[in-house]
């Protein structure tokens, strides 16, 4: 790969190490968060759930439940439900693509029915089997 020499110096440049092992627990995995109105996965949440979708497919012991939340000023009830329904979607999509099976997955869509920050975003709750 050639690169041209950059006009401006980049800013210094940020890596995380991640390990390729988690240890599953019941409870809140992680949670997802979106900015404002998007209900296209980020980016920066597809390592992670990656790595939860591994730990999964390995022991079968969990359900995955994604509570889906919403919001914004002077959206109507239903339109964040709607919001709040895609996320989880996508979320759901992505983990079935990683291999865990759609049996395992439950989806709740609620909308703005949260009192913790952020409101935008999908938590991931494991729970035992």
């Amino acid at each position: 790969l050639v690169t041209a020499e950059p006009a401006v110096t980049p800013k210094k440049m940020q890596t995380a190490v991640i390990s390729n092992k988690i240890t599953l627990k019941p409870g809140k995995a992680m949670s997802v968060i979106f900015e404002g109105f998007a209900t296209n996965l980020p980016d920066l949440a597809k390592s992670k759930l990656s790595q939860i979708a591994s730990a999964i497919r390995e022991t079968k012991d969990y359900r995955v439940q994604l509570m889906a939340y919403a919001g914004g000023e002077g959206l109507l009830t239903s339109k964040v439900r709607r919001i709040s329904l895609s996320r989880a979607l996508a979320v759901r999509s992505f983990l079935i693509e990683k291999g865990i099976r759609s049996t395992q997955i439950d989806v709740r869509a609620l909308g703005n029915k949260t009192i913790e920050k952020p409101v935008n975003r999908v938590d991931i709750n494991l729970e035992h089997r």
